[in-house]
C-alpha cells in the first residue's frame, strides 16, 4: 500500500510541471483521479492477489497436467515395448512352429512312400500268390482232363480187346486207383 502512495504521489508533479490545474472541470485530471480510484478499489479487494493466485492455479493445474501427460506417454511407452516384444516372441513362435510343421511334413511323406512300397509288395506277394494259384488251378484242370481223357482212352482200348467180365474188372480198377491218386 505505501508503494501505491508514493507512485500516486509521484503522478501529480508532472502533471504541475506541465501546467495542469487541479480541477474538476479539467477532464484530463478528472480521469486521472478516476483511474487512480479505481487502482486504489483494485488493490483495496486484493485483485492483483487473487489474478496472481488464479494464475498460480492454473499455472499448477497446467503442470499437473503436463505431468500426468509426461506419465501417460511414458505409460504407452512401456506398453509398446511390451507390444513389440510380444510381437517379436509370437513371430519366433510362428517360425518354429511352421519349421515343425515343415518337419513333420517331411517326416510324413517319408512314412508315405515307406507305407506305399510296403502295400506295393503286399500286393504284389498276393498277385504272385493269384498267379501260382491259377496256374495251380490250371494244372491240375488239365491233368483232370488228361485223366478223364487217358481213361476214355483206355476204357476204349479195353473195350475193343477184352471181354465185358474183364472190362468190368479193369474199369473199377481204374477208377479205384484214379480215387486213390486224386485224393
Amino acid at each position: 500500500m505505501k508503494k501505491l502512495i508514493a507512485l500516486l504521489a509521484l503522478l501529480p508533479a508532472p502533471a504541475f510541471a506541465a501546467g495542469w490545474e487541479i480541477s474538476l472541470t479539467n477532464t484530463d485530471f478528472v480521469v486521472l483521479l478516476g483511474f487512480i480510484v479505481f487502482l486504489g478499489i483494485l488493490f483495496y479487494f486484493k485483485v492483483p492477489g487473487m489474478l496472481g493466485g488464479m494464475l498460480d492455479k492454473r499455472a499448477e493445474t497446467i503442470k499437473a497436467e503436463l505431468d500426468e501427460a509426461k506419465a501417460l506417454r511414458e505409460e504407452a511407452q512401456t506398453i509398446l515395448a511390451s507390444y513389440e516384444r510380444k510381437q517379436k516372441e509370437v513371430a519366433e513362435q510362428s517360425e518354429r512352429i511352421i519349421a515343425n510343421a515343415k518337419k513333420e511334413a517331411e517326416a510324413a511323406a517319408t512314412q508315405a512312400k515307406a507305407d506305399l512300397k510296403v502295400s506295393i509288395e503286399r500286393r504284389l506277394t498276393a498277385a504272385d500268390e493269384q498267379i501260382a494259384s491259377a496256374e495251380a488251378a490250371a494244372v491240375k484242370q488239365v491233368r483232370d482232363s488228361a485223366v478223364g481223357i487217358a481213361i476214355a482212352a483206355a476204357a476204349d482200348v479195353v473195350a475193343s480187346k477184352s471181354a465185358a467180365a474183364d472190362q468190368d474188372q479193369l474199369i473199377e480198377d481204374s477208377i479205384a486207383e484214379v480215387k486213390a491218386k486224386l485224393h
